[in-house]
């Protein structure tokens, strides 16, 4: 099942390129950027990846991507993700960058998009993988400030593949950014947003109504809401669900206690996705072979899984044949 699934072609939908910054690079960027890191070696680092929320995973999270300065440093973040994901049989990498959290460091969007631009050619050139640009909102911070990234990014508005909504989930609700959302919605910018991995079901519901999503992120929690549940399968809203992240966060308690069989029995489309690599135990591969050893899957649900993330990735219909052809030597 391991090498099956190593070859099995994937598309990775959820992704926080800034969550992939693993241990090692993070002290060769501190080198290079003359910064100042408060662990003395990696394995203290590896240490402090013990999480009890969200919010204690965001406070070392915004910490490590302090070393991220120059161009060069988010095209080699990029690259060094673009490289392990490949060798675990990952076809298409979607994205998610935070520019708010960069900004505030004194970082740009120029600087950022320089950066994950030349990744972006050098994945295709190198490794022959397709790739699509997410720009996130941070939903814990105000919705103005939102709508000002949200116009400063017009010069790149043609590179967006999509706008999402991430960081901290309590209390921030996705009606707080329904005129952010609108704006993108009328440069005609495809929106996804998490929802439901902290937050409530209503969450979800909010996203789909006022945020005209095309995709909810995580939206695990769907299932206290019967009602719910039903729509997301009748209008076949698909999931990005992140396994491992899920069990590090404390969303469930371990994986056997993961609700991705009872989504897949209610008949709802799911992908499989790493979320934060780094922080969270493992790229594309581990995510899926951890559900095979929890829940015993044939290698017909994992087909379907991948199928289901190829139909959803922001691609041309030239590239979607492609990976689905893919797919389909696979078998």
């Amino acid at each position: 099942m391991r090498d099956f699934l190593r070859r099995l072609p994937k598309a990775e939908l959820h992704l926080h390129i800034e969550g992939s910054l693993e241990p090692e690079l993070m002290f060769s960027l501190a080198e290079r950027n003359g910064v100042s890191l408060p662990y003395a070696c990696v394995e203290e680092v590896r240490a402090a990846y013990d999480f009890s929320d969200l919010q204690s995973f965001l406070d070392l999270y915004y910490q490590g991507m302090n070393v991220l300065r120059t161009a060069e440093d988010f095209h080699d973040l990029a690259m060094d993700y673009f490289r392990r994901a490949s060798a675990e049989g990952v076809v298409h990498v979607e994205m998610h960058f935070d520019p708010q959290a960069h900004r505030v460091r004194g970082v740009e969007l120029p600087v950022v998009m320089e950066g994950l631009s030349q990744a972006r050619r050098h994945a295709q050139r190198e490794l022959g993988m397709s790739t699509a640009l997410i720009m996130a909102f941070l939903r814990d911070r105000p919705a103005e400030e939102a709508m000002a990234l949200m116009e400063s990014a017009a010069p790149y508005w043609e590179m967006l593949d999509a706008v999402g909504l991430d960081s901290a989930e309590r209390g921030n609700p996705p009606a707080k950014f329904v005129e952010v959302f609108e704006r993108a919605r009328q440069l005609g910018i495809p929106r996804v947003a998490h929802a439901g991995e902290e937050g409530p079901p209503d969450y979800i519901r909010e996203a789909l109504d006022l945020l005209d999503v095309c995709r909810i992120d995580h939206g695990v929690r769907c299932l206290e809401d019967p009602e719910l549940v039903a729509r997301l399968r009748d209008e076949g809203v698909v999931l990005t669900v992140c396994p491992l992240s899920n069990v590090r966060l404390r969303v469930v308690e371990r994986m056997t206690d993961h609700p991705l069989p009872q989504l897949l029995d209610a008949g709802l489309r799911l992908t499989l996705n790493s979320d934060d690599p780094a922080y969270f135990g493992g790229g594309m591969l581990a995510n899926f072979e951890a559900c095979a050893e929890a829940f015993g899957w044939s290698k017909e649900i994992f087909i379907q899984l991948a199928g289901t993330a190829i139909e959803a990735a922001f691609i041309d219909e030239t590239r979607r044949l492609d990976l689905h052809r893919q797919l389909a030597a696979c078998l």
